[in-house]
């Protein structure tokens, strides 16, 4: 762009003041915009850049739900078994692709290493904090001006038969056994379906959520965006970094094509790539991309209210008149190419729960990285360099967890002072 020449985008720096008075956010997705938002609550001066713009990673097809209790730990042991399976069958839920990449097999091995129930539990205990406030900070975002609504409604999660449901409703009783909060109701095949008249004859029982809501996530996010504009901030698009380095009261962050912006401090949330850079400033846990897809089919009869099939892992979600549809777990590159073969595979285990949906007109076909920590955890916090903060690796939770966790590291930046709530999630643990 810039033919190798150097340019300065410096922000103003005020050295004397006591806290940061301006920050470069590095990542336009739900995290990086909420700590950009946050971070101009307290009065600080911010520059957001992305490589290709707002919501164009895993912040805009996603399902769109804002759902803490069914944050349920990825972790838990049974993992282990379906990942064995997945590396069989290419329509399996969640899928590893038979690769020489090293890198990969060394996470997988970690992950798998964290996937005993003790982990999963510390999982729980400290995502309670994030899962406690997340629509709370999002009321905040509202509230300030962000332009877009969120949908109060309940989940329900569709069985063939009650017997199929015992698993879901064995993982809800463990999640509120280890102190998270997830009230839920059994529902007959009855009950189900006269709550959900799109549903087949296959739909034998259902597991209804209350207390859970819904977003349009890329109009949501775009809003958000739009919000940190009028407050001031700047976002510009079209800056792939290369280079984080700290200085005396200052951070620079340098492009590929050798552009720079400094400011007083610098927050690194970009998602499923956060490991190109955190790994140089001494964060060790790595993140990689568990990519999911999502398409849009349109139905005979609105969808009132998000439905999961818990058996296949799909979501279904009310979405502009349609029906937004999105599920799998694929550890691939998070630039590779969308496989179609995973979107035929979400349709042939979603299809026989539905009637009146007509899957051959599906559109907008969509894959996201959602960044995936090796232990579970998200990356929250200061890194080894002087200045620079990561936001990144909430698994499948992103959306849900992004304002609160926007709202605790603006706190964490400002003050100086970690958080109790953000110490498990520490990125030099």
């Amino acid at each position: 762009m810039l033919g190798g020449r150097r340019k300065s985008g410096r922000l103003p720096v005020d050295e004397s003041a006591q806290g940061p008075r301006s920050a470069v956010v590095v990542g336009a997705g739900i995290v990086g915009l909420s700590t950009a938002w946050f971070l101009q609550e307290h009065g600080v001066r911010v520059t957001v850049l992305d490589r290709t713009g707002v919501a164009a990673g895993a912040s805009r097809g996603n399902a769109g739900w804002l759902s803490p209790g069914l944050a349920i730990p990825l972790n838990e042991p049974g993992v282990r078994r379906t990942g064995l399976a997945s590396l069989v069958r290419r329509d399996a839920p969640l899928h590893v692709p038979p690769t020489a990449d090293p890198a990969l097999w060394s996470f997988l091995l970690r992950f798998a290493a964290h996937c005993t129930w003790p982990a999963w539990r510390r999982v729980v205990a400290a995502n309670l904090a994030l899962n406690d406030d997340c629509l709370d900070a999002f009321d905040t975002l509202v509230r300030g001006g962000v332009a877009a609504e969120t949908v109060e409604a309940p989940i329900t999660a569709v069985f063939e038969s009650a017997g199929a449901a015992a698993g879901l409703l064995a993982e809800l009783r463990r999640f509120t056994a280890a102190g998270a909060r997830a009230d839920h109701t059994g529902l007959t095949s009855a009950q189900v379906r006269a709550r959900l008249p799109q549903l087949s004859g296959h739909a034998g029982a259902g597991i209804d959520l209350p207390g859970q809501r819904y977003v349009d996530p890329g109009r949501f996010v775009r809003a958000l965006a739009d919000s940190v504009r009028h407050r001031g901030g700047t976002i510009r698009a079209g800056f792939d970094v290369r280079s984080i380095r700290s200085h005396r009261h200052a951070v620079t962050v340098v492009s590929r094509d050798n552009v720079s912006f400094s400011a007083n401090v610098a927050v690194l949330a970009t998602g499923a790539w956060i490991s190109r850079l955190a790994g140089k400033l001494g964060v060790r846990v790595p993140v990689r991309a568990g990519r999911g897809y999502s398409f849009t089919v349109p139905t005979e009869t609105p969808l009132r209210q998000p439905v999961y099939l818990p058996t296949v892992r799909v979501a279904c979600t009310p979405y502009r008149g349609a029906m937004r549809v999105a599920g799998t777990m694929e550890f691939r590159g998070p630039d590779d190419p969308p496989d179609e073969r995973r979107v035929e595979a979400i349709v042939r285990s979603a299809a026989p729960f539905f009637e009146g949906v007509r899957w051959a007109e599906r559109s907008d076909t969509w894959v996201g990285p959602r960044p995936v920590s090796s232990d579970g955890l998200p990356l929250i916090g200061a890194t080894a360099e002087p200045g620079v903060y990561v936001a990144g690796g909430h698994g499948m939770w992103g959306l849900t967890q992004g304002p609160v966790t926007g709202k605790l590291l603006a706190e964490h930046v400002v003050t100086g002072k970690q958080p109790e709530s953000l110490r498990p999630f520490d990125p030099l643990r």
